[in-house]
């Protein structure tokens, strides 16, 4: 259950839902199954899975919970097979060119026909809600897959005052300076990946893996006006990432340090495990969320 992506969210104002009022809220669309002609189904499952029916799952007073997106598949070459053989017998038998709008209809008609034939598959994402600290974590690799969550979230709850976290300085400019000087602030240690982006639009990208970013051919790129967009990196000791520009935390580990801590706990089931890991991982989350955000102010950097 670690999260390996962080999309980071701040309350703008307070979260005062306990776990059972949350709960009532996220029982009113509970997950269900595709019906034969859905194309999507959305709703809320239990993050312990089979152990458990509760939808929220509450430790130290950090609320998770678990959204379920199924969808069906209808490959798009045989939509277009099947779209242009009917579109060449009503063409032959009518002898008339159809329009776009008529081809539109029957491209429709004929999904509508193949949903109930057509394979299905399912995905979870997890979340959870800091009410003290006011944070909402999606384990999201991208934006739009965690907007997707939020939006249901926001239509169980009526409202949800959250906003992307946002730095007062420029990312990009940050860890740019952070290579070119060769240093970084102290809980910060650089590794060895990085992505460099010319300023211009649709400007050259330059990706470097298991490469010594201190290099002079680092600089020359740095020297020549490219930026740093994403950069690997490790705090503490305890946990190591990969930091693009719009502050989304990829590939997220938790090192040695909190792998010891949580194999030392004696757990005797699944529930006790999960619930194990997921206090250690929240308390962690806890302390770096507001550190990435300082580390981004004029004054955190150092």
């Amino acid at each position: 259950m670690w999260f390996k992506n962080l999309a980071v969210y701040r309350f703008t104002e307070p979260f005062i839902l306990d776990a059972n009022a949350l709960e009532q809220k996220l029982q009113q669309q509970p997950f269900r199954s595709c019906g034969s002609h859905d194309e999507f189904s959305f709703g809320w499952t239990a993050p312990l899975g089979r152990t458990s029916d509760a939808l929220v799952h509450a430790n130290n007073g950090f609320l998770m919970l678990c959204g379920k997106k199924e969808e069906k598949v209808v490959p798009a070459s045989v939509i277009n097979e099947m779209l242009q053989e009917r579109i060449n017998e009503i063409e032959e038998r009518e002898a008339r060119k159809l329009p776009a709008k008529e081809r539109s209809r029957i491209k429709d008609e004929l999904i509508f026909e193949l949903l109930p034939r057509a394979f299905s598959f399912s995905r979870k994402t997890y979340a959870y809600i800091d009410s003290q600290g006011g944070w909402l974590v999606v384990d999201a690799a991208s934006a739009k897959k965690a907007e997707d969550m939020l939006s249901q979230l926001r239509k169980c709850l009526g409202s949800l005052p959250i906003v992307p976290l946002t730095a007062t300085v420029k990312p990009a400019g940050v860890m740019t300076q952070w290579l070119i000087d060769n240093t970084s602030p102290k809980d910060i240690l650089i590794e060895d990946e990085c992505e460099l982006r010319s300023p211009e639009e649709d400007g050259s990208i330059i990706r470097c893996k298991r490469h010594d970013l201190a290099l002079p051919e680092i600089k020359n790129h740095l020297d020549s006006g490219k930026q740093v967009i994403k950069l690997a990196m490790s705090w503490a000791e305890r946990i190591s990432f990969v930091l693009d520009e719009s502050l989304a935390v990829k590939r997220l580990k938790f090192l040695d340090l909190i792998q010891e801590q949580a194999a030392d706990i004696e757990t005797f089931d699944e529930v006790e495990q999960f619930d194990a890991d997921f206090s250690i991982m929240t308390a962690e989350l806890a302390q770096f969320l507001p550190r990435l955000l300082e580390l981004f102010t004029a004054e955190g950097n150092t």
